[in-house]
């Protein structure tokens, strides 16, 4: 495999943290830069994690992760869809989890790399050098999901309240179509 199909593989991994990330670009009122970042490390560095361990798992468990991946991500991205939009329709500012939290990330990059572990499974049946391959995946997801975060700063300014329902109903697709790609494709 060469570089240009690497870097297409770290793009097309990257798009559920990019799309994540502007979801909740718009739903933080005041986004810094460095908040952005968070975004960025956070997905960047799990969407480098996972395929390291595939890559680590390889042959012995790959048929269990990509039997349930998808389930997963579903289950995951629509649980905080569903609860980004409950918390927007409620009205209560104050009870709306913060985007920023620990948690709330560590979640979110969880439930948008699960793929990236199959990926890592394929890298050990093509015996990819893994240190490269891990880095420029994670490399491009920060920058994407940076970016999608500033994006989604200037669509939150245009939707104003809405942004938070217009994010979940987003993430919910999501995690819908993961579960449809895999179950009917």
């Amino acid at each position: 495999m060469g570089v240009l199909e690497l870097v297409l593989i770290a793009v097309g991994l990257s798009m559920d943290a990019f799309a994540v990330s502007v979801c909740n670009g718009m739903a933080i009122n005041r986004l810094r830069f460095r908040d952005a970042c968070k975004f960025g490390v956070f997905f960047g560095v799990f969407q480098a994690l996972m395929p390291l361990i595939g890559w680590a798992a390889g042959k012995t468990f790959s048929q269990y992760v990509t039997a349930v991946d998808h389930w997963i991500a579903f289950v995951l991205l629509a649980f905080i869809g569903g609860k980004m939009i409950y918390e927007a329709v409620k009205g209560d500012e104050g009870a709306a989890e913060d985007p920023l939290r620990f948690r709330v990330l560590f979640v979110l990059a969880v439930a948008t790399s699960i793929d990236a572990l199959a990926v890592g499974v394929t890298f050990a049946f093509m015996q990819m050098a893994i240190l490269p391959s891990v880095l420029t995946i994670g490399a491009i997801t920060f920058v994407l999901s940076t970016f999608g975060a500033l994006i989604g700063k200037r669509a939150g300014v245009l939707l104003g309240n809405r942004a938070e329902i217009v994010g979940g109903v987003i993430l919910i697709l999501m995690g819908s179509k993961i579960l449809i790609e895999h179950l009917f494709f």
